[in-house]
């Protein structure tokens, strides 16, 4: 096998904001796997409030001879060793799963899904995101959620309850909120929970620091609705350590370095009856359709990353009557287009 790799920054349609900060694009590598004409594409994306850099993703994969690897299809065996070569950068690792198991899907004429098992009868709702932003942004995100059926409001500001009541008077469709570690204080935590539950809110993210799991299994216990962990569970072995402090995990690929591993979070979740979110960061089209050949496994989907961005470079999975959908085809399920700036 052969391995290309190149830098492309996104742009988001709007500048995004979140309690991490604003927005106006972000920075992704694209990865070619060729072996035998046949090429598979993956993706890391790199949120600027994550360890990784475009510097770093690049100097990991100079240390992967895939030459050494004979054959695609032993997926397991090659990401085991790449796994190994260091602990860190898991979007690195995770854009060489997505394309192996897109080259490994066209190889033997399969989808993501079909090497998985996964049935695609039972796909979830999607949400879209709602970023921090004053009154008339936010009526005008509204505007553009038109195709779905939930929202993800992003919260941890000064703001957060004028938010939710905009978007209450403008909407009646279910919603979830995302805190991003926004609030410090777990009392404060418990009370804005009781009252976004009183406003419809289904299920609240990572609404305290990462670090606080005592704090957070007290909002769980008073908690009328899901408390989902994303920034306090990132890998398979973090799962056990997070039980107790929280209702479920927010898996995403870029995290948990792709599609094969968090596949086994899935399962084990679901093993330890806590709910999962399939998630994504600021994505094309390529790793976000990865993810969503897991959606069918999860609770909810929060798949908008294409929807929110102008310049995807990929055309892959779609937003059907607020559902992920995801065409037949091999692979990732996910056609390069306009891949090269």
């Amino acid at each position: 096998m052969k391995l290309h790799y190149f830098p492309y920054q996104l742009q988001f349609k709007h500048p995004f904001s979140t309690s991490h900060g604003t927005r106006a694009f972000t920075d992704v590598i694209f990865v070619e796997l060729e072996h035998n004409g046949i090429t598979g594409y993956g993706e890391a994306a790199l949120p600027p409030y994550l360890e990784e850099t475009p510097e770093s993703v690049t100097t990991l994969l100079k240390k992967i001879d895939f030459s050494q690897f004979e054959n695609p299809l032993e997926t397991d065996k090659i990401l085991d060793e790449v796994d190994a070569i260091e602990k860190r950068n898991p979007a690195a690792k995770a854009a060489v799963d997505i394309a192996l198991h897109d080259l490994a899907g066209k190889i033997s004429s399969n989808s993501v899904a079909e090497i998985y098992g996964i049935e695609d009868s039972e796909m979830p709702d999607c949400t879209f995101t709602i970023g921090i932003g004053d009154a008339q942004s936010i009526k005008e995100k509204i505007k553009e959620a038109e195709p779905f059926n939930i929202l993800k409001v992003k919260l941890g500001s000064e703001n957060d309850k004028k938010a939710i009541e905009i978007i209450t008077s403008e909407t009646d469709k279910p919603f979830c909120v995302d805190v991003n570690q926004g609030w410090k204080d777990w009392r404060f935590a418990i009370d804005t929970v009781h009252w976004l539950a009183e406003k419809g809110a289904f299920l609240v993210e990572q609404p305290l620091p990462k670090e606080m799991l005592n704090e957070s299994a007290r909002i769980m216990e008073e908690s009328p609705i899901p408390i989902i962990a994303d920034e306090s569970c990132q890998r398979l072995q973090d799962i056990e350590r997070i039980k107790g402090a929280f209702s479920g995990i927010n898996v995403k690929l870029m995290k948990s370095t792709g599609i094969s591993e968090a596949h086994k979070m899935i399962k084990l979740a679901k093993e330890l009856e806590m709910k999962v979110l399939i998630g994504c960061m600021s994505e094309s089209s390529c790793g976000v359709t990865a993810a969503a050949h897991l959606a069918p496994l999860c609770d909810w989907a929060d798949l908008d990353g294409p929807y929110l961005i102008k310049n995807d470079p990929f055309d892959g999975m779609k937003i059907a009557n607020g559902k992920v959908h995801v065409s037949n085809g091999t692979g990732i399920c996910a056609n390069s287009n306009n891949l090269y700036p």
